[in-house]
């Protein structure tokens, strides 16, 4: 029994534990750590999406197990949204499931259209179920490359020529997590064609559709005509209406490949608990102002960051959507690498981010920032991250331990 199990022992050692070690360690000796590691919304869930749960809660029909597709109203909902939004018209019956989270109906739909040794062609740095998903599945994944400066369209091409046997699938995940990266309509209409040439399944996710600080939008793949018959879409309401909590997402699009995941889900589960799919479907159909008012928010405290950042002497790029900032780290620390710079900012400017390199060896050189604290958070934490830079330890901790006369300490 001392042996790993197999599929234990396919998954790497969790890189962002050993941040997450040191920031626990922190924090139980009193230091105020502001994490900007773990892409947590800390804002609430609209008050009327929490009074609807209240109010379905209260019925004890709702008690006992719901459906693993999810609710017929809530699919009905989200055909709505999709038809509003990019103007694409699913059957809810055949076209859409409700999912636990996205990354729950991801790495079900791995197990159920994956065989031992097949070929899925992932991003890289990449959300960590994008590959590990089908890694749990047995499939080997090829990475791609992508980033600032990367023609990923490029480097998929070649992916593809090279890989055998051939590419069952490739994961796209626009706007991304983590680089923050976006793409425009005629990307995924590239992407639909050689895919349907190549026969390989397009497997989108769109977690942070309504998070975008831009005029236009993010698309959905499924805009793309012919892009059903090759593609399925993971979306997620954790980011849109703040509630991660909640694990409420949706898969959308082929037929089959929706069927596929309907199936084994029918063996795993029996959905979300009815009230919440309740309050999600009443979160689609009502007022929308509060997706507004969330985005704005991200927007706002994007540009106390960037622009505080920038004052410490730390110019990242601006990202145009998501709730992340993707920076490369400052020059004169690019020698320690991605781990070892942000356990230093941890150490000496309280303040916790993600390791690129924790999203993949393409992620090396880079942080991610959440925008998950307020601005003013966000303001002292570039505050901090300027003292460390210029040398200085300028924490709350290290000026109070300052004002404490040498024969009291």
């Amino acid at each position: 029994m001392a042996e790993e199990f197999y599929r234990i022992k396919r998954l790497p050692p969790y890189v962002f534990a050993e941040v997450n070690a040191l920031k626990a360690k922190a924090r139980a000796a009193g230091r105020d750590v502001i994490d900007l590691g773990m892409g947590n919304p800390d804002g609430p869930t609209p008050p009327h999406i929490v009074a609807k749960l209240v109010e379905a809660v209260q019925n004890p029909k709702t008690h006992g197990y719901s459906t693993s597709r999810g609710i017929a109203g809530l699919r009905r909902a989200y055909a709505g949204y999709y038809a509003r939004r990019f103007n694409v018209e699913l059957d809810p019956e055949r076209e859409i499931i409700v999912t636990l989270g996205s990354k729950e109906g991801l790495a079900n739909l791995a197990q159920a259209v994956t065989a031992p040794g097949d070929v899925i062609l992932v991003p890289n740095p990449c959300y960590p179920i994008h590959a590990f998903g089908f890694i749990m599945a047995g499939a080997a994944v090829r990475h791609v490359p992508i980033g600032p400066g990367i023609d990923f369209l490029g480097e998929l091409k070649k992916a593809v020529q090279h890989s055998i046997p051939a590419p069952l699938a490739i994961v796209l995940n626009f706007p991304a997590n983590p680089t923050a990266q976006v793409v425009d309509l005629d990307f995924y209409g590239e992407i639909v064609d050689f895919c349907r040439f190549h026969n390989i399944i397009v497997l989108s996710d769109l977690a942070y559709a309504e998070i975008y600080f831009d005029d236009k939008p993010p698309p959905s793949i499924l805009e793309v005509p012919g892009a059903r018959d090759i593609a399925v879409e993971f979306t997620s309401l954790s980011k849109t209406y703040s509630m991660a909590g909640w694990r409420i997402g949706f898969a959308v699009g082929n037929e089959r490949l929706i069927g596929a995941l309907s199936r084994v889900k029918s063996y795993l589960d029996y959905g979300a608990f009815t009230p919440i799919q309740v309050a999600a479907t009443a979160a689609l159909n009502g007022p929308q102002d509060c997706v507004a008012e969330i985005r704005e928010r991200y927007k706002a405290r994007r540009d106390v960051l960037v622009d505080g950042l920038k004052l410490a002497g730390w110019d990242i790029e601006v990202p145009s959507a998501s709730m992340f900032a993707w920076a490369r780290i400052p020059e004169e620390y690019r020698g320690l690498g991605t781990l070892a710079f942000s356990k230093m900012l941890l150490e000496r400017a309280n303040v916790a981010v993600a390791p690129g390199v924790g999203f993949g060896e393409y992620g090396e050189g880079f942080v991610r920032i959440a925008l998950v604290e307020n601005r003013q958070r966000l303001r002292q934490a570039t505050r901090n991250i300027k003292s460390f830079l210029a040398g200085r330890n300028d924490t709350v901790e290290a000026r109070r331990a300052e004002r404490v006369p040498v024969a009291a300490k």
